[in-house]
């Protein structure tokens, strides 16, 4: 698919969509996000982790449960931060040069990172010396093969969606110079207003900034919440949770899969977060129909026909948007 490099747009926005075509928030449901309906349990938290600043031993637990997790290679730096999005902010920081290859389409908060510091120049370049691979694709769901990863001054690969297909993981690339892995903690557990996201690469990587500062300096101190350091700490150490969720996602995206080819659509591809369909008819006229029953899709500025699903969480959920479609 040729297509211009994307705005900048995000799925959500449900009090817009809300605004447009009537209802209570309650009532609508959303599915224009990736991010997993089932979140992981919680559970309860001490009362005194909200009246305190999050401690460094707190923070060495949350670190030593990634690097189990992720399996991420001896003498490789993990840092952690607020989200992934203030992480893929400070990217640019990175590396000296100008000029960044995004191939699209993509997330497009690259793109917005390295032109707000006037250093996008032409990303559809390969030249460039910064390549930025996600890694599987949002929207798309591509899987970006090792032998075009590394080999540059800077090698970006954003694995948000990875935690799906665990042994596509580049995670082995961090040890080399100039690699940066990315990863999303709230699309996987389900819990993105947490915020949670870290960087893992060799010391040298993010020491390499254009500034006299590593990554870790620029980020400042307290760059994660009390709270998000225990509960990431708990779901990182519950494997039974993650290959469970594994399976119940393959199996509710096959479902959704069946469901949409049954109504017409052609699977463009995606993951078992969220799934792309293209609609003959226009995506807007799809995503209309839908939104007048209350559900809200993602669509594209890029594309005419491409819609993007979240998945149904409940059987009540389910059934809205077999009846809807």
């Amino acid at each position: 698919m040729n297509v211009p490099f994307p705005k900048r747009d995000h799925g959500g926005g449900l009090d817009a969509a809300a605004a447009e075509y009537g209802g209570d928030l309650e009532a609508w449901l959303d599915l224009s996000t990736g991010i997993n309906p089932n979140a992981y349990p919680v559970g309860q938290l001490p009362q005194d982790i909200w009246g305190r600043l999050p401690d460094e031993g707190a923070m060495a637990r949350l670190l030593d449960a990634a690097r189990s997790f992720w399996s991420v290679p001896d003498g490789v730096e993990v840092i952690a931060a607020a989200g992934a999005s203030p992480l893929i902010a400070r990217m640019p920081d990175m590396t000296a040069f100008s000029g960044a290859y995004i191939p699209v389409p993509t997330y497009n908060e690259y793109a917005a990172a390295f032109a707000a510091r006037g250093r996008l120049n032409d990303p559809l370049n390969p030249q460039n010396p910064v390549h930025v691979y996600v890694h599987p694709n949002n929207p798309d769901g591509r899987m970006w093969p090792g032998s075009v990863i590394g080999g540059r001054p800077l090698t970006i690969i954003d694995e948000s969606f990875c935690d799906t297909v665990p042994d596509k993981t580049h995670m082995a690339r961090a040890a080399e110079p100039g690699v940066i892995i990315l990863k999303s903690f709230g699309k996987f557990w389900g819990l993105a207003g947490l915020r949670l996201g870290f960087a893992i690469a060799a010391p040298e990587t993010f020491a390499r900034s254009s500034s006299s500062a590593s990554l870790q300096e620029l980020m400042g101190p307290w760059s994660v919440s009390g709270p998000a350091l225990e509960i990431g700490a708990r779901a990182l150490q519950d494997h039974a949770w993650a290959e469970a969720t594994r399976v119940r996602l393959g199996h509710d995206a096959a479902r959704l899969d069946d469901m949409l080819l049954s109504a017409g659509a052609e699977i463009v591809g995606g993951t078992t977060l969220f799934r792309t369909y293209a609609w003959e008819q226009g995506a807007e006229v799809w995503q209309k129909r839908l939104a007048e029953h209350r559900i809200w899709s993602r669509i594209f500025p890029y594309s005419t026909n491409w819609m993007r699903l979240g998945l149904p969480a409940t059987d009540e959920d389910w059934a809205r948007l077999d009846a809807a479609l």
